[in-house]
C-alpha cells in the first residue's frame, strides 16, 4: 500500500479513517519510525495510554510474600530435586508474623504486616486462615475458590472501591467478581447480559460518547447488532475549549424505557473529564422517574486520577455495575487486573425475576449442572459461569496470583490515609499536561472535573481561533481528518491517536499523558503547533 501522504491520497487516507484508531496506530507507528531514523527527530508514542510508572509497594510486597510462601511449602517437605510440599494451616499466622519480624526491614514487610492486621481487625479474619489464603494465593497451587474472587481480596477491593469511588459511608454490600482486566470484565457484562436475556439483538442501549473504541465498535457486532443511541458531550467552547459535559437534552433521551443500557466511561475516554454534579444529578432524575429498569455498566478506571471522585455506582447502586481496572493507576496492565461490582439489590437479578416461564425455563437448562435451585443463581455469579461456557464453571476465576497482587495494590491505598500516592499521581499527569498545552500556545484553563490522564486536543476549534473561517474551511475541504496524525507521524516522529475515531470532533487528536516523561510533551505541542503553520503557510499559498 502506498503510505506517502500527499493531497492525492485522500482515497487512502479515507479508507484507514474506517479502522479502529488503536489498528489504525500501527500504521502511524511505522511512519513515525521511519521519520526518526530518517531524522534527527526523536520518535515519541503518545498513542496508547500504557503508564510509564509502577507502584512499587504492593509489588515488593508481594514478592516478599512469595518468598515466605515457598518457606511454607518447603517445610511441609522439600526434595531437593525441586519439588516441595503445600502449605498446611496448623499455626500458619505466628510463622507468618515470625517471618515478618525477621524480615521486618525488608521492602514490603510492614504492608503485609499492616495489610493482614487491618484484614483481621476490621473484617473479623480468622488469622490462620487468612494467612493460608494469602500463602496458597501467591503460590498459585489451588483453583480459585470462591471462584468469583477470594474472600479476603473481596474485603479489600471493596474497601478500596468505596474509599477511592466516592462510596464514603455508603452501607450497601456490593458484590465483586475478579477480572483478567478491564476488557474481560466489558466482555463477560456484554456476554451475560445477552445470555441472560437482559438485551436481545436489536435493543436498544445508549453510549456516552467520546468513548473508548471498544464500547463503539462491540454493540456493532453481529453476535449483538444493538441499536445505539449516543449521548453526546457538550459542544460548546470558549477560547478553544470543550467543556465534555452533556446537555440536558442529551441526557433526557433516557427517559425513553426502550432504553435498557447505558454505557459509560467516567472519567471519560479521551478528552479525560468525570461527569459534573449537575449531570449526575439530572441522571439521578431519568432513572428514578423514567427509566427505572435502565441497567448501567461504568467503565470508572480513571477515577483515581481525580479528587473527591463520586461514581454511579454509589449515585445509583440498584442499577449500577462498575467495572474497575488497577491497570493504570498502579502501572499494571501486564498483570490484567479489574474487578466487576455490583449492589447486592440490583436491576439485573430483579429483571431476570420477572422475564417470562419459557426464558426462566431456558436459563434453568443452562446453569442447572451448577445448581439444584438454578433460577435462584445471581447475575454476578452467572458472569462467572458464561466466563468458561458454564459447563467449565469449577475452573472459572482470576489466578489466585493475580487477585493477591490486586488485594495488596488496594490494601495499600486503604492504609494511606493521606491519600499521598493519589496525589503524587495528579501532579504528574497535570505537568505533563500543562508541559503538552504549553508549547501548543493554546490555552488551558482549569478545571477540577479534569482527570488529565489524556487530553483531547480538537485542532479544528484552533485553527479558526488563530487563523479564522476562511482557513478553516480550507483545511477541511482539502484535507481528510486524519491526515493531521498522518502528518505528525511523517514529519515529526509523533504517534497520537485520531479523536474522530472515539466519536469525537472530526479534527480532534488524542494524547496520551500516561506513558512519556514531561519533556517529551513540550516536543509534541510544539509539533502539533508547527504542523498547524504549516497547513496556514498551504493556504496562504493557495491564496496568492
Amino acid at each position: 500500500m502506498d503510505t506517502t501522504i500527499n493531497p492525492d491520497n485522500r482515497e487512502y487516507e479515507l479508507r484507514l479513517s474506517k479502522m479502529s484508531p488503536f489498528e489504525i496506530k500501527n500504521e502511524l507507528i511505522a511512519l513515525a519510525e521511519k521519520d526518526a531514523k530518517q531524522s534527527t527527530a526523536t520518535f515519541l508514542n503518545a498513542g496508547r495510554g500504557n503508564p510509564n510508572w509502577i507502584s512499587t509497594y504492593p509489588r515488593e510486597a508481594f514478592f516478599l510474600l512469595g518468598k515466605w510462601a515457598m518457606s511454607e511449602c518447603r517445610l511441609v517437605s522439600d526434595n531437593p530435586v525441586g519439588i516441595a510440599g503445600i502449605p498446611r494451616s496448623e499455626g500458619i499466622a505466628q510463622r507468618f508474623k515470625d517471618f515478618l519480624h525477621k524480615n521486618k526491614n525488608e521492602n514490603g514487610a510492614k504492608l503485609l504486616s499492616d495489610a493482614f492486621d487491618y484484614l483481621v481487625v476490621r473484617h473479623d479474619f480468622d488469622p490462620d486462615a487468612l494467612a493460608y489464603e494469602w500463602a496458597e494465593a501467591v503460590i498459585g497451587d489451588q483453583y480459585p475458590t470462591p471462584d468469583r474472587i477470594l474472600k479476603s481480596v473481596e474485603a479489600t477491593v471493596r474497601d478500596y472501591l468505596c474509599r477511592e469511588m466516592g462510596g464514603g459511608t455508603n452501607k450497601d454490600v456490593y458484590d465483586l467478581f475478579a477480572t483478567e482486566g478491564g476488557t474481560a470484565g466489558m466482555c463477560y457484562a456484554f456476554d451475560s447480559l445477552q445470555e441472560n436475556h437482559l438485551l436481545n439483538k436489536g435493543d436498544k442501549i445508549a453510549l456516552m460518547v467520546p468513548a473508548f473504541t471498544p464500547y463503539i465498535e462491540i454493540p456493532q457486532l453481529d453476535r449483538f447488532s444493538f441499536d445505539v443511541i449516543d449521548i453526546k458531550a457538550d459542544k460548546v467552547q470558549f477560547d478553544g475549549y470543550h467543556t465534555w459535559q452533556y446537555p440536558k437534552s442529551e441526557i433526557d433521551k433516557l427517559r425513553d424505557p426502550a432504553i435498557k443500557l447505558l454505557c459509560i466511561i467516567n472519567p471519560s475516554n479521551p478528552p479525560s473529564y468525570t461527569l459534573a454534579p449537575e449531570v449526575r444529578n439530572q441522571l439521578i432524575d431519568v432513572v428514578k422517574k423514567d427509566n427505572p429498569d435502565l441497567m448501567i455498566v461504568t467503565d470508572d478506571v480513571y477515577g483515581t486520577f481525580v479528587k473527591d471522585f463520586h461514581s454511579l455506582m454509589y449515585d445509583l447502586p440498584y442499577n449500577t455495575m462498575c467495572v474497575y481496572s488497577f491497570s493504570k493507576y498502579f502501572g499494571a496492565t501486564g498483570w490484567r487486573l479489574a474487578t466487576i461490582a455490583i449492589n447486592r439489590k440490583n436491576v439485573f437479578d430483579d429483571l431476570i425475576a420477572r422475564l417470562p416461564e419459557d426464558k426462566k425455563a431456558d436459563l434453568n437448562r443452562r446453569y442447572d449442572s451448577l445448581s439444584l435451585n438454578p433460577e435462584g443463581i445471581r447475575f454476578i455469579d452467572r458472569m462467572v459461569a458464561d466466563s468458561r461456557m458454564v459447563a467449565l464453571n469449577h475452573t472459572a476465576g482470576l489466578s489466585t496470583p493475580q487477585q493477591m497482587q490486586m488485594l495488596l495494590f488496594a490494601a495499600f491505598c486503604n492504609l494511606d490515609t493521606t491519600k499521598v500516592y493519589q496525589s503524587t499521581m495528579m501532579n504528574l499527569i497535570k505537568d505533563r499536561l500543562e508541559a503538552l498545552w504549553q508549547t501548543t500556545g493554546f490555552t488551558l484553563l482549569v478545571d477540577p472535573l479534569r482527570a488529565g490522564y489524556y487530553s483531547e486536543i480538537d485542532i479544528m476549534i484552533w485553527a479558526k481561533k488563530f487563523y479564522g473561517d476562511d482557513f478553516a474551511k480550507y483545511l477541511s475541504d482539502n484535507y481528510v481528518p486524519l491526515d493531521f496524525v498522518i502528518r505528525l507521524a511523517k514529519e515529526s516522529a509523533v504517534v497520537l491517536l485520531n479523536g474522530d475515531g472515539f466519536d469525537g470532533p472530526a479534527w480532534s487528536v488524542r494524547v496520551s499523558l500516561a506513558n512519556l516523561n514531561e519533556s517529551d510533551y513540550l516536543k509534541i505541542g510544539t509539533a502539533i503547533r508547527n504542523l498547524l503553520e504549516e497547513y496556514h503557510t498551504r493556504y496562504q499559498a493557495s491564496q496568492a
